[in-house]
């Protein structure tokens, strides 16, 4: 699943991990921080129930409100990663 980083801040480029200022500064790209110059997320879901045009995935490490920017399919062989 991708989804829109919509409340990341595009222009912080260092975060202290956790939000705790007792760790050390750390890169963006080497934490789980939503703020990033690229506002797109890329989750690893499985489809728990479809209803209609609906569906229930999970687990999905987002805020509620996170726009769904599209929904991707694993393809067999890159299942064994």
């Amino acid at each position: 699943m991708i989804t829109w980083l919509h409340e990341g801040r595009r222009s912080v480029m260092k975060v202290h991990p956790g939000a705790d200022k007792n760790n050390p500064l750390m890169g963006v790209f080497a934490t789980r921080s939503p703020d990033r110059p690229n506002p797109l997320g890329l989750h690893r879901v499985k489809v728990l129930e479809i209803e209609g045009l609906r569906l229930k995935v999970g687990p999905l490490e987002a805020i509620d409100g996170t726009p769904v920017v599209d929904i991707k399919p694993v393809l067999a062989k890159s299942c064994e990663s």
